[in-house]
């Protein structure tokens, strides 16, 4: 064994500081013949359970730690140091299972309670969580260090004394030796402070990379961490590359003048550390029970009696797909495996929340994931949809052969997911649920721009060279730098070949901390007992450890997402009985209804869930689904390994007919037939593994699982097994190679059935709203989407070419979002910007207004003042009183102060100005109307769009002579050339350049639809007065269309009366094709 171990290593964990991976340590450890090593982030535990397993699994000790930041006074004061930080650092390390439990306390309260730039625990934590703890003195930015450098030796010999009082022989004061000066300097006086106290020392490295040539790699990640770049003189940066993790040998020659037992001291650390965690074992929390049933007796009653109303309501609508019996037995195989995995509390908790929910009117999704699968979920009313009927498998969820536990997916709407989980909080406990922490990463395309930055890269140059790089969160950089093309643009450049070789080394690297969307834990015991935690956005509430160390520990997941959706269908259910007094239940629809059928086959999708996209619609108008189950594949379809891999080809071809389904053995046709011969979902693969080799869908679930992980060996032997398995129940053995070559293939592509089965039927609710009442469901959308202008434009747009008249909003009329009135949309008064809601009830409350004094003279100024008063005006709600805005806007002031006056008045008990019949002598002044130009104007400055009209339609019919694009068919078109367009700028955005150059973000928009555009600085430069808010202007450039909100980049810009763009060629070649 080597006679030092390294007790200070930051790893990756340290983000954006530490660039030390696990897996690398471990085989460094092992290169080393280290028995093992500390982990001490800075300042927190996020990498703590990762550490542990990995070290754990090699056989080699791990020792929990964390350098912490020390308050220097009071961990609640929030105040910087004479030092300008907000605390010192400090090393603990876990000797044993109270340790480990204080350092989660420390680690908590650091967090919880000392947040002040870092997470910092002060002296007082020290006192009361301590035992069971390893401390050392940390580096220069201990305290002890800086007291030392500041000359305050007798103040440091006083601290040193507290830690030896407070830690005993547990105290040591930590030595390095990195080419620093000033460690020189600390080192000596630590050694006599040791002596003088007879406290012991350790010799470390402050390990932050792996090997020497790193430090490099390492400052351009400081320089991420911190926004600079590396020729910047104030950059934050270690004066030193010996921070890396030294082999024993190496630190024997750097502390070959110090006395020997400082390494050796380490050891005898490594040997006090006696640690071991329980990981592995389930901490389900305890359900919701009656008194007289145990959980396991409870959930079986709710599981039975709720099928039994499930199949009675079924019964009712004539929709049994089956004979009872057959549900029955697939819910007692269900029951039996649940049971058996220990899983029927967590059923119960899911129900026991759902069933809530729906109590309280919070809509709840009809499924989501592979639970929808589960015949228990839909009993238990946790999912809304027949998994017999939709062929859906119980044990792509669960089976007695899987080795991990499955979540349970949930949708609320957005607006009562909250509610949710605070029942779930009072009912379980505070303390006993928190949300997940989760890491972005440095991804093959964020490393390159990050790094590029880092050296001084422009933007303008940086962006090209990211977008070289395939999309995608699994693309790796190792991979794509294979590519000839890169290889080549590399070669050439020796600038990009140091960028890549960078990126190279920091790629994967977590990037920043932030929280799972929908993860929360819900535990038996308070989770800060068991896991560390910390404060999220918005100050609830979140594990350190991300979702795979949080399994690892036990901590039981259950997701709650948020889907608008469901609040728009909820809005426009209510909508409907309101004005129709139909009460629709959304749940009985009919799945074969040949309108909303026929609305699909348009591609006429916007609006409808998951079905609005540019490339979904042209899928659905070459697809044209005519079945539940063409709509269910068309979810599973629409992703880049079925459009690339030509299975929507074969799909759309073998369905309307053009050629015929291929079945290497008739075995494969119950089974794909739904599909046209197409392996659609990874359930069709256990099926084929089912009833060619004899498996149980549970072996089935784990062969579909291992060919979804590439181990060619692997995979070999369950080709073998397959085959093998295969002719003993007489398949030929090519036909049984064949059909494992085929399964091996789709299932890289295949789907999960079940949620998509459980969102087809969300797409297919909003398709039918649609079709049936389309004046609800746009206006439920409006008001959802109320406060983004942008998308109110979009809708209002999609509804006129519907043919649904809009209506202004009315003062008298509008309600507080958009509404109906026979067969039109009005506008809601909270579209209006400056109109917040205390004024729109205020407004509302007060109605009706015989005139506009009338309504100066009703409403509380104090929440409907001027500036809102103003906003109504330029949007029109007061046309049905006076038609003439300009006049309005006019005479505001001298009304606003009459009313004053008059309330003024009253107040004091005089008569008031209405008594005297002042207001009704008021006239207002007659002004001019505004021009089309400035209502226009202020119509788009009060509600974010144009309403009247759009100032480009007057120029439309010039426009289309020399261009045929506008800003929607440009999203449908597959354009790769340049093209011009006009469009109006309805937004400008600014961005400085580290060069100090201005880089254009424009909105543009046009009668149509709205983009976005880029103009780089030297365009920016060349044209900046013609780049004004409202200007029409030509646009000539190319489009950005890696992503579905295309970007287009302008390469040139002019005034709508300059042609210049359009020589005499162009002219002529698109009137040629325009002819054709």
């Amino acid at each position: 064994m080597a006679e030092f171990v390294h007790l200070h290593v930051h790893t990756e964990w340290s983000l954006l500081d530490g660039a030390i991976r696990i897996e690398d340590l471990v085989k460094k450890l092992k290169e080393y013949k280290m028995p093992g090593c500390a982990i001490t982030d800075h300042g927190t535990l996020y990498g703590l359970i990762h550490f542990y397993s990995k070290l754990k699994a090699e056989e080699l000790k791990p020792i929990l730690g964390c350098e912490f930041y020390v308050a220097e006074g009071s961990r609640f004061h929030k105040k910087t140091s004479r030092r300008g930080e907000a605390g010192t650092h400090l090393i603990l390390l876990a000797k044993n299972e109270e340790g480990y439990k204080n350092l989660i306390k420390l680690g908590s309260k650091a967090y919880l309670e000392g947040f002040y730039y870092r997470p910092r625990i002060d002296k007082e934590l020290l006192k009361e969580y301590h035992q069971g703890l390893i401390c050392l003195t940390a580096c220069l930015e201990g305290e002890i260090p800086q007291l030392i450098l500041q000359g305050e030796i007798d103040k440091a010999i006083e601290v040193a004394k507290f830690y030896k009082e407070l830690f005993g022989e547990d105290f040591y004061l930590e030595l390095q030796v990195n080419g620093l000066p000033e460690q020189e300097k600390v080192n000596e006086s630590l050694l006599e402070i040791g002596e003088k106290l007879k406290i012991k020392a350790v010799g470390t490295a402050d390990c932050h990379y792996l090997n020497k040539e790193d430090a490099f790699a390492h400052e351009v990640l400081l320089c991420i961490q911190t926004g600079k770049t590396l020729n910047d003189p104030d950059r934050f940066r270690f004066n030193t590359d010996q921070l890396y993790l030294t082999s024993p040998e190496e630190m024997e020659e750097r502390f070959k003048n110090y006395p020997k037992e400082i390494l050796e001291n380490t050891l005898e650390v490594f040997e006090k550390v006696n640690l071991e965690l329980k990981l592995g074992e389930p901490l389900f929390p305890r359900a919701k029970v009656p008194s007289n049933y145990t959980e396991k007796e409870y959930f079986l009653h709710k599981a039975r009696e709720g099928l039994k109303k499930r199949l009675e309501e079924l019964k009712k609508k004539g929709a049994l797909y089956t004979d009872e019996k057959e549900y029955f037995e697939r819910l007692e195989m269900e029951l039996e495996v649940i049971i058996e995995k220990g899983y029927a509390g967590y059923f119960l908790i899911v129900a026991d929340f759902c069933e809530w929910a729906r109590s309280q009117g919070i809509p709840v999704g009809p499924g989501r994931g592979s639970a929808a699968g589960a015949l228990t979920s839909y009993a238990l009313g946790i999912t809304n949809l027949d998994p017999i009927r939709l062929g859906l498998l119980f044990e792509r969820f669960l089976n007695k052969e899987r080795p991990s536990l499955p979540d349970i997916d949930v949708d609320f709407c957005m607006e009562g997911r909250d509610k949710v989980i605070d029942y779930v909080a009072k009912t379980y406990g505070e303390r006993n649920i928190a949300k997940i922490a989760t890491f972005g990463q440095l991804k093959a395309r964020q490393v390159i721009r990050d790094v590029g930055r880092a050296l001084g890269f422009k933007p303008k140059e940086i962006d090209p060279i990211a977008k070289l790089i395939t999309p995608g969160p699994e693309v790796k950089l190792s991979e794509e730098i294979k590519r000839e093309d890169l290889q080549e643009l590399i070669n050439k450049h020796p600038k990009l070949k140091e960028l890549f070789d960078l990126a190279l080394k920091l790629e994967g690297l977590p990037r920043h901390a932030s929280q799972h969307a929908a993860g929360v834990i819900i535990s038996p015991i308070p989770i800060d007992e068991i896991a560390p935690v910390m404060k999220g956005e918005e100050d609830e509430i979140v594990v350190q450890f991300d979702m795979k160390a949080c399994e690892t520990i036990g901590l039981i997941k259950f997701d709650f997402l948020g889907l608008k959706t469901l609040t728009i269908i909820d809005n426009t259910l209510k909508a409907i009985k309101e004005y129709e007094g139909i009460e629709l239940d959304i749940n009985a629809i009919p799945l074969d209804d040949p309108k909303t059928f026929k609305l699909l086959q348009e591609g006429e999708t916007d609006g409808v869930f998951q079905l609005e996209s540019e490339g979904m619609k042209d899928l659905l108008r070459r697809l044209k689904p005519t079945e539940f189950n063409d709509l269910i594949a068309v979810l599973a379809l629409y992703r880049p390994g079925p459009l690339e891999g030509g299975l929507v080809d074969q799909y759309i071809e073998t369905k309307h007919g053009k050629r015929k389904p291929e079945y290497l053995h008739p075995l494969l046709e119950p089974i794909l037939k739904e599909t046209y011969g197409v392996i659609v979902y990874q359930e069709q693969v256990m099926e084929i593994a089912r009833a060619f080799a004899g498996y149980t869908l549970g072996e089935a679930d784990l062969l579909r699982r291992a060919m979804g992980k590439k181990d060619k060996e692997l995979m070999q032997q369950l080709k073998e097994d397959f085959v093998k398995r295969s002719v003993e129940r007489l398949i030929p053995k090519e036909i049984a190679e064949k059909v494992f070559d085929l399964m091996e293939k789709f299932a890289e592509y295949g789907f999960n059935k079940s949620h998509s089965a459980a969102y087809a039927l969300l797409s297919y609710q909003t398709a039918y709203l649609k079709a049936h009442y389309p004046v609800y469901f746009l206006a439920s959308i409006l008001t959802y989407e109320i406060n983004k202008s942008e998308e109110v434009s979009k809708y209002l747009t999609l509804a006129e070419r519907m043919g649904i008249p809009i209506l202004s909003p009315d003062i008298n009329l509008s309600g507080a979002g958009f509404s109906v009135e026979n067969g039109a949309i009005r506008i809601g008064l909270q579209a209006i910007k400056n109109v917040g809601e205390e004024a729109v009830q205020e407004i509302i409350r007060k109605r009706p207004y015989k005139d506009f004094i009338d309504f100066c003279q009703k409403v509380d100024r104090e929440k409907v003042n001027k500036k809102t008063i103003e906003a109504l005006i330029k949007a029109g709600a007061f046309d049905s009183l006076e038609p003439n805005r300009a006049k309005l806007l006019h005479n505001l002031p001298t009304i606003l102060s009459f009313t004053q006056e008059s309330k003024g008045a009253s107040l004091f008990g005089q008569p008031s100005l209405l008594k005297l019949d002042i207001f009704n002598s008021l006239k207002l002044e007659e002004v001019p109307e505004w021009t089309f130009e400035e209502k226009l104007n202020f119509e788009k400055q009060a509600l974010g769009f144009f309403l009247s009209d759009h100032p480009l339609r007057k120029y439309r019919s010039l426009v289309e002579i020399f261009t045929p694009y506008n800003l929607e068919n440009i999203k449908k078109e597959n354009i790769s050339d340049k093209i011009i367009l006009c469009a109006l700028i309805s937004e400008i955005k600014l961005k400085t350049t580290r060069s100090g150059n201005k880089i254009a973000l424009l909105k543009l928009e046009d009668e149509f639809a709205i983009g976005k555009a880029l103009i780089f600085p030297d365009i920016y430069k060349e044209k900046m007065n013609l780049i004004k808010e409202s200007s029409i202007l030509w646009f000539k450039g190319e489009l950005d269309t890696e992503e579905e909100n295309y970007t287009f980049i302008v390469e040139d810009l002019k005034p709508l009366e300059d042609l210049s763009f359009f020589k005499e060629g162009y002219f002529k070649l698109y009137l040629k094709s325009d002819n054709l």
